[in-house]
């Protein structure tokens, strides 16, 4: 077993080298676009903060004997690019790169705790310390980046030109449910999963129900406003979530990786309802900020569970790769 365990700690951490390449790829361009200069500078301070994230957990593979995977890296680098192109190209840049940082923040959170939880089992201690070390500077982050959503709010609406917050809101709204739209996707591919172990899988056939619901909020909203949904939107998020679905049916860790990125998820969805409440605040539109705050609450509980389940998710990726 203590060989095992070993070798899946050190898929793990060539795991952790990728996404910390891929946030290297992002931070090094995001600054320049980001629209607001507090955003900017937090992104640029963390920068520095990754550049030590990604020595430290190349000297522990190296402590292994071990080198990072130049697959994975590209692979990596390449979604990272992919990402700052789409911000770049958003009327609302600062909003969608905020809400898109607090995503990725919470899957370095999530990877490291569930790396730390692993390493504690193996009882190889210095893995364990620097990824506790190293997730605590993921979530001061993501701490930095909930504290500029008013911010980055004013810097949305002053870039996507318009004067009616009316437009603005429609937009938000429209964005919200095909996001929904994903989220609806990842969750039914999800559950089937992950069915055989119990708590994550009631976890997943709950939110699955609660989304449904949030979905058919948002189409009230945007009913009230005069606006709709976006047909195309929805289709293009619907198919990304099909896309991560055949992702992770491609590794044995499944588990442990639909957990963190369903994390993540959930704090993308969070980043995206804290900027809808305030542009509906903006608008006067009472109903939709209290839609949103409610469905917000939803969403910070749904991740709350699910952090809750990381221990589950940490033993059942262990059992799929033959570690008991």
């Amino acid at each position: 077993m203590a060989t095992e365990i070993r070798k899946q700690l050190t898929r793990y951490l060539t795991d952790a080298h990728s996404i910390e390449e891929q946030s290297l790829q992002q931070l090094r361009s995001a600054p320049e676009i980001a629209g607001e200069d507090a955003l900017a500078t937090a992104l640029r301070d963390h920068l520095s903060e990754t550049e030590g994230h990604e020595r430290r957990i190349r000297a522990l593979l190296e402590d292994r004997g071990e080198s990072p995977s130049r697959t994975k890296d590209l692979v990596m680098r390449a979604v990272g690019s992919g990402f700052v192109l789409f911000a770049r190209t958003q009327p609302d840049t600062p909003g969608k790169l905020a809400a898109h940082a607090l995503s990725y923040e919470a899957l370095e959170w999530a990877s490291y705790d569930l790396l730390a939880r692993t390493a504690e089992r193996a009882g190889e201690v210095p893995v364990a310390e620097a990824a506790r070390a190293i997730r605590d500077e993921e979530r001061a982050m993501m701490n930095r980046i909930e504290g500029l959503f008013d911010r980055t709010v004013e810097a949305s609406l002053r870039e996507m030109g318009s004067d009616d917050l009316n437009d603005h809101l429609r937009a938000y709204l429209a964005d919200a449910h095909a996001i929904e739209a994903q989220s609806i996707q990842l969750l039914e591919s999800g559950q089937e999963m992950v069915e055989d172990h119990p708590v994550l899988a009631a976890l997943f056939r709950e939110h699955l129900s609660q989304s449904r619901d949030q979905q058919r909020r948002l189409e009230e909203r945007l009913d009230a406003v005069g606006g709709s949904r976006s047909f195309l939107k929805d289709a293009v998020m619907r198919i990304g979530a099909l896309e991560w679905g055949t992702f992770f049916l491609g590794h044995p860790d499944t588990p442990g990786k639909l957990a963190a990125f369903a994390y993540a998820f959930e704090h993308l969805e969070i980043g995206g309802y804290e900027q809808l409440r305030r542009v509906a605040d903006r608008a006067g539109d009472r109903e939709t900020a209290n839609t949103a705050m409610e469905i917000l609450g939803q969403e910070r509980a749904t991740a709350e569970q699910l952090r809750g389940a990381f221990d589950e998710a940490v033993s059942a990726s262990l059992e799929e790769q033959g570690v008991r």
